[in-house]
């Protein structure tokens, strides 16, 4: 079988300029090789900083900033992207090779409509005319299961959920038919049920239309359900290349082996109900647009304990968050904590209330100012909280620093000196400054590579073996709410549909909507996929 892809020695570099230190160069992706046939997909693993999407950009002859490639060959088709002039390189992307984003929400524009956006790239590059790729764009909504396939080009981006996002995305790429596509973390971002969707019609599409694909993620599961190979990555060198079955079967290196094998650890939940800390009574609550998100939500989190909650995107659980916080008022119920009724709004509460409940977020990268120091980010609360200055503050900061396991030496470092696991770190640090009961995890592990979640997971759970805080912790993701849960509230367009201790919510019999969370968990093993596929056909059908 003819080759559509031949990667040879690649070798990445990239130049990096530290806060008062001289510029210096890093390698990125170190001389790794590997090959891809027009229909197959090529899976890229590994832990956040592994090379896995900088080497997908190279397939479009591309690097973020100062990224450049520094040897080695891509041939596409049989043209070496290395060294092409700026121009022939503009000519193959979007024509030749095409790219997904982790966040279709990011890339595309709000202020136009998704069927302009779909089409354009293939406008510009003359491939097909206006009305020829209208239709196509039509005919491929209607492939990759969106609603009102004639209609949704029409809408803007606001207006469709993550999942249907992803999915004009995987259109925009496949519009062209291109010889390949670069699938950069597709469903990160989504929750479980909808990722399924997503996987289903992104695997559909590959097999309807024989395109190439690199599927960049961090997830082996999910991968093992697209790709015919696997090449698993760690600090820019290649540590396996294989079949999917051959990895997931019977992987030969010892780090592939720990990401086969790596389970969420569970624990025990605690049995004692009383002494609660929050309480939410009745709230309803939306947004100024009229639309209620909240309808009628009751549930409770005793000190020291953690309350997970789950649902797909849009089932309300950030909006809990911001009700609970006083970032959103509720428009009816009540909020009562440490046995008081907590004012609705932000600027109603005192500093002392502030202090009592902290977040932690989702995206670290986002969530600090790159411009301070981690001794800086950590002892901010600190000084607001407890006016501590000079030593003191010093010296507070790093036993903040050894409470969540980093040197001393961070306190000097900069946001862009760490890893994503170092980042999330320092986040739990500067929450922890507040010396708060409760910390409201908002998916604080989605966006990491699951053995650095892990340790994120466990570092939780020590803190609050050492400090009695409360967690509600925001996530889609079943196997953490196994890892670290003792109740848990499944959420399902607005409403609580299953509360209580985590062996009974996650026990048989379920109701619906739980059971069809539970089922899209996806299991490491090839043909999972097919067969909730099929199930959910069957299903259909019945009804």
């Amino acid at each position: 079988m003819a080759e559509l892809l031949d990667v040879r020695g690649l070798t990445i570099e990239a130049e990096i300029s530290p806060p008062g230190e001289r510029p210096r160069k890093v390698t990125l992706v170190d001389g790794v090789s590997f090959t891809l046939a027009k229909g197959k997909v090529l899976g890229l693993i590994g832990e956040s900083g592994a090379g896995k999407s900088t080497i997908g950009l190279s397939t479009l002859g591309y690097g973020r900033g100062s990224v450049r490639i520094a040897g080695g060959t891509v041939h596409l088709a049989g043209t070496d992207l290395v060294g092409l002039s700026p121009g022939r390189l503009r000519r193959i992307r979007g024509a030749k090779v095409a790219y997904v984003a982790q966040s279709a929400a990011a890339s595309f524009n709000p202020a136009f409509r998704l069927g302009d956006q779909v089409i354009e790239a293939s406008l510009k590059h003359g491939l097909l005319t206006r009305e020829a790729a209208r239709a196509r764009a039509v005919e491929l909504f209607r492939s990759l299961g969106l609603p009102e396939p004639e209609r949704f080009g029409s809408r803007y981006p606001h207006q469709v959920s993550g999942g249907q996002l992803q999915r004009a995305m995987t259109a925009m790429a496949l519009m062209p038919s291109p010889d390949l596509i670069v699938f950069d973390e597709p469903t990160t971002a989504l929750d479980v049920t909808t990722q399924i969707d997503v996987l289903v019609a992104i695997k559909r599409a590959i097999e309807e239309t024989h395109t190439a694909a690199i599927y960049v993620t961090h997830d082996l599961a999910v991968v093992a359900q697209v790709a015919d190979d696997i090449m698993v990555l760690r600090h820019g060198r290649t540590v396996e290349y294989s079949s999917a079955r051959q990895i997931l079967e019977a992987p030969r290196e010892d780090y592939t082996r720990r990401l086969v094998e790596m389970r969420h650890f569970g624990r025990e939940e605690a049995r004692d109900q009383s002494d609660r800390l929050l309480t939410v009574d009745r709230v309803e609550a939306g947004y100024p647009s009229g639309l209620t998100v909240l309808k009628d939500v009751s549930l409770h989190l005793p000190k020291g304990q953690t309350l997970a909650i789950v649902g797909e995107s849009g089932s309300g659980k950030s909006t809990l968050a911001r009700v609970i916080t006083g970032l959103l008022p509720p428009k009816s119920g009540r909020i009562a904590f440490a046995g008081r009724e907590l004012p609705a709004r932000l600027d109603q509460r005192s500093r002392d209330d502030l202090r009592r409940i902290q977040m932690i977020y989702q995206m670290a990268d986002t969530a600090m100012n790159p411009r301070q120091t981690v001794g800086e980010i950590i002892g901010r609360p600190l000084t607001f909280y407890f006016g501590l200055r000079g030593e003191k503050k010093r010296a507070r900061v790093q036993e903040l620093l050894a409470a969540i396991e980093l040197k001393p030496d961070y306190a000097a470092r900069y946001p862009a000196e760490l890893s994503g696991g170092q980042k999330q770190r320092v986040a739990i640090a500067r929450a922890l400054a507040a010396e708060p009961e409760l910390i409201l995890c908002d998916e604080p592990t989605s966006a990491l590579d699951p053995l650095v979640a892990d340790g994120i997971l466990k570092l939780l759970l020590k803190l609050q073996a050492e400090t009695h805080v409360s967690y509600l912790f925001i996530t889609h993701d079943i196997a953490t709410v196994r890892a670290i849960a003792d109740s848990v509230a499944v959420m399902y367009r607005g409403r609580l549909v299953r509360f209580g201790p985590k062996s009974e919510v996650l026990a048989p019999p379920f109701d619906d909507y739980t059971d069809l969370l539970l089922k899209s968990v996806p299991e490491m093993r090839i043909g999972w996929l097919e067969e909730v596929r099929d199930g959910r056909r069957m299903a259909a059908a019945g009804n």
